[in-house]
């Protein structure tokens, strides 16, 4: 019989390529929509078909308990958040009730309606921020740096908290950035690409950008999905910090975005301090060493050819769309 997947925020980035991999699997999938008077389901138009969505609120408790109840899955992945870095300063609070509170809000419905359910949550390497040693493990403590950061924080901790104290099959999985073509506009990398898109077709001459000096450790969302899914088959919960180990500046990311297409960043790129963060986090970079022993889990997709993936399906999105 095939297993039941509840998914929040299955609109999402992550979302999207998890409920593919879970449909490949023979899934049936669940994702959690919220009402509104817009359907912004580009990045799943092409499941909907094969998705049950459903309506539902991390902010409103009692919707969430009604899905878990009417659902009964065997797998939830709470993806949902307000997952902008920049915004949470914005929207401290709203950030606060959907990042932070969404996930004790979750993990109630779970233990009233669906306790022998399997719960992920998403956390995050910025919960790291200020980071007290390189690389970043499971046991590396937290400094976060923007009320995203600190909002994740709650969030992994309060899933700590439910799984020991509850008995709860609850599992954190610290994330670091995740990239693809289904990355938001607001993101810098997805920024970049299209940036360089526009650029290649002469309908923009200049890219701003804020502090290129930078370091993530990037890779493909289509990767780290499978790591989500296969923290879920363990026998034991735990929770994983998942990257490639590896760390590049942004101004390492434009020299490989612009060099796809044969141009060189430095003609293009400007930097522009409205762009910078308050409180900047400077150097993020995983030891994924539990993830690939434990998990059997390493990255397939090589930064560079991440960057240039983003920069085609950008060019090729504006070319359609002459």
């Amino acid at each position: 019989m095939s297993k039941t997947a509840l998914i929040t925020g299955v609109t999402g980035q992550d979302g999207s390529y998890l409920a593919e991999l879970l449909l490949a699997k023979g899934y049936r999938v669940v994702g959690v929509v919220r009402r509104s008077s817009t359907t912004p389901y580009e990045r799943i138009a092409h499941l909907v078909d094969r998705l049950e969505l459903v309506s539902a609120d991390l902010l409103d408790q009692t919707s969430l308990t009604d899905v878990v109840q009417a659902t009964q899955p065997d797998e939830i992945y709470n993806l949902a958040a307000q997952s902008f870095v920049q915004t949470s300063w914005n929207q401290p609070v709203l950030t606060g009730e959907f990042t932070a509170l969404g996930v004790t809000r979750m993990l109630e419905a779970v233990r009233k309606a669906a306790p022998a359910a399997r719960f992920y949550q998403a956390s995050s390497s910025e919960q790291f921020g200020k980071v007290v040693e390189t690389p970043q493990r499971e046991s590396t403590p937290f400094y976060p740096r923007s009320p995203y950061g600190v909002a994740k924080v709650y969030g992994h901790w309060i899933t700590v908290n439910y799984r020991e104290s509850f008995g709860l099959y609850a599992v954190s999985g610290i994330l670091f950035n995740h990239e693809s073509p289904r990355r938001g506009l607001e993101f810098v990398t997805r920024k970049i690409s299209d940036g360089v898109a526009r650029i290649k077709l002469g309908l923009q001459h200049e890219l701003r950008l804020g502090n290129l000096d930078a370091r993530r450790d990037w890779g493909f969302a289509g990767d780290y999905v499978d790591a989500m899914w296969r923290m879920l088959q363990q026998d034991e919960p735990d929770d994983y910090v998942i990257g490639t180990g590896d760390t590049w500046s942004v101004r390492e990311f434009c020299e490989a975005a612009f060099g796809a297409v044969g141009l060189d960043y430095r003609a293009h790129v400007v930097q522009d301090e409205r762009f910078f963060r308050p409180a900047e986090v400077d150097l993020l970079v995983a030891d994924p060493a539990k993830a690939r022993t434990q998990l059997g889990w390493s990255p397939v997709v090589g930064f560079r050819d991440l960057v240039a993936m983003m920069v085609q399906a950008d060019l090729e999105r504006y070319q359609r769309a002459r």
